[in-house]
């Protein structure tokens, strides 16, 4: 494929890491740079045997960690990857075809989110009750306190290598918790580097192993395994449903995906659709498009859509993409040739429904353009589905908000959005009537911190709020307790 650059690595030949050793078998799974389509990794095809031992390990083991221990191992984590960002942004680049701008951006993230579970880890989670409330009350104080549970199954995506694992594995380890990770079979290298950073940081690693393979050898054993206590899964709404059917009893946070629209209403002037526009295309090609979150939809209502559109169309046509390892570049692959031809297929059926292609410079394997499509039917698949590259598609609404809530809440999804007004009773408008987890105005619908509370309802997830500091207090149980306590 053309000149590209090349990995410029030998083969990365990765293990499994079960209790802290390097685990293979004969039978490996490749992994392969998307813009070039050659192999760069393998990692082994493990099976449910191995995921059983490392979950019986994940149970047998009793965490004694002190809160200050349990910091200082995240704060290390999170300085190792600060120091190793080029290394780490590198092989984000191979694995996943994503360019090194956001790729190193993705580490930032991650160091925040080591660096938030650490400072979260020493602050006392219990609570105190006093007895002495009402006539029937006793001299008594009821406390609480949190315990970690068995072990907890991961099961992560491919389009946050690292951040998406970084989000299970820190508050698990800022409550004393054993996890198995099972990354994606498509990017599974960087999990591995994430265990021997947080190895080498001092985590015992009884407390994170990491198992690969293809999940029809390996899926099952992640959900029903008799060790596992809680699930914490990211991913598409298919396989999301199918372990909401395994996993019975077993508790679940499911964050699945997004249709997230970002709606332009009519009370902007130039420069705050130009402020839109920017919103709109940086939201819908960040990270090549795949985030659950990405901008996905753009709602712009009927009156000012003439003078927004050619704002996004300029934006767009500035974007340099190409070869993801050029520092330069803007916008890298998706994660394969099938899924660039797939969303390629969905703007060429919105055109036979009506919708302007205004800029295509072309598809080459798995490196998708941004492409601006404007008239897009709001029912057509192209946005009535999770389309996970960077299409920017313009659905032009009605100056009736009532309608543009409806058409926004008319897809099975519901997981953020993001809405440009400056009418505070608008913003309280949208604010209620949408049916989804997040709202931002005057963002993209896929900003928040790393501490924040974050997840989705309907398609888009079970309603389990992640971040990090609900994952802390989902990945506990709460034990309650008395003691006499005189006035």
């Amino acid at each position: 494929m053309k000149d590209a650059t090349k990995s410029k690595s030998e083969v990365r030949r990765e293990g499994m890491r079960i209790e802290g050793e390097k685990v293979f078998t004969d039978e490996v799974v490749e992994v392969r740079y998307a813009y070039t389509d050659e192999v760069i990794g393998t990692v082994p095809a493990g099976k449910a045997e191995h995921a059983r031992k490392a979950f019986e390990i994940a149970a047998a083991y009793k965490p004694k960690l002190t809160r200050y221990e349990r910091q200082q191992i995240l704060f290390r984590a999170a300085e190792l990857i600060r120091g190793r960002r080029e290394e780490i942004a590198h092989w984000l680049v191979l694995e996943l075809g994503i360019c090194k701008q956001h790729a190193l951006y993705e580490t930032g993230r991650s160091y925040d989110v080591f660096t938030l579970a650490g400072q979260l880890a020493i602050q006392d989670d219990g609570q105190i009750f006093s007895c002495d409330l009402t006539p029937h009350g006793k001299d008594r104080k009821i406390y609480t306190k949190r315990e970690p549970v068995r072990a907890i199954s991961a099961i992560t995506p491919f389009n946050h290598p690292l951040n998406m694992v970084a989000h299970k594995i820190a508050p698990a380890i800022a409550t004393n918790n054993c996890v198995v990770c099972k990354p994606t079979e498509q990017t599974p290298l960087t999990a591995i580097t994430l265990a021997d950073i947080l190895y080498e940081a001092g985590l015992p690693p009884e407390m994170f192993q990491i198992v690969t393979g293809w999940p029809k050898d390996i899926g099952e054993e992640m959900i029903t395994n008799e060790n596992i206590d809680i699930i914490t899964f990211t991913g598409g709404v298919s396989v999301g449903k199918l372990i909401a059917a395994k996993a019975g009893y077993k508790r679940q946070a499911l964050e699945l995906g997004g249709n997230d629209p970002l709606i332009v209403l009519n009370d902007l002037d130039d420069g705050d659709l130009d402020k839109a526009a920017a919103l709109a295309v940086a939201g819908a090609t960040g990270n090549s498009g795949q985030r659950c979150t990405a901008v996905k939809r753009i709602l712009v209502q009927e009156s000012v859509a003439d003078r927004f559109v050619p704002m996004v169309l300029k934006k767009a046509k500035a974007i340099r993409f190409g070869d993801p390892m050029d520092p330069e570049t803007q916008l890298g692959c998706v994660i394969h040739a099938e899924a660039a031809a797939l969303f390629e297929k969905r703007v060429y059926m919105a055109a036979e429904q009506g919708a302007k292609v205004l800029y295509d410079p072309g598809r080459s394997g798995a490196l998708l353009p941004p492409i601006v499509v404007d008239h897009v039917p709001h029912d057509s698949e192209l946005v009535m589905e999770e389309t996970f590259g960077p299409i920017v598609p313009i659905v032009r609404v009605s100056d009736d908000d009532a309608e543009v809530i409806r058409i926004s809440n008319s897809t099975p999804f519901g997981l953020s959005s993001g809405v440009c007004t400056n009418d505070f009773r608008r913003m309280q408008s949208y604010i209620e009537g949408l049916n989804v987890g997040t709202v931002n105005i005057w963002e993209q619908p896929g900003y928040r911190i790393e501490m924040s509370p974050f997840g989705g309802i309907k398609d888009s997830g079970n309603g389990v709020k992640e971040g990090v500091l609900e994952a802390m207090k989902f990945f506990t149980n709460v034990k309650t307790y008395s003691l006499p306590w005189p006035r």
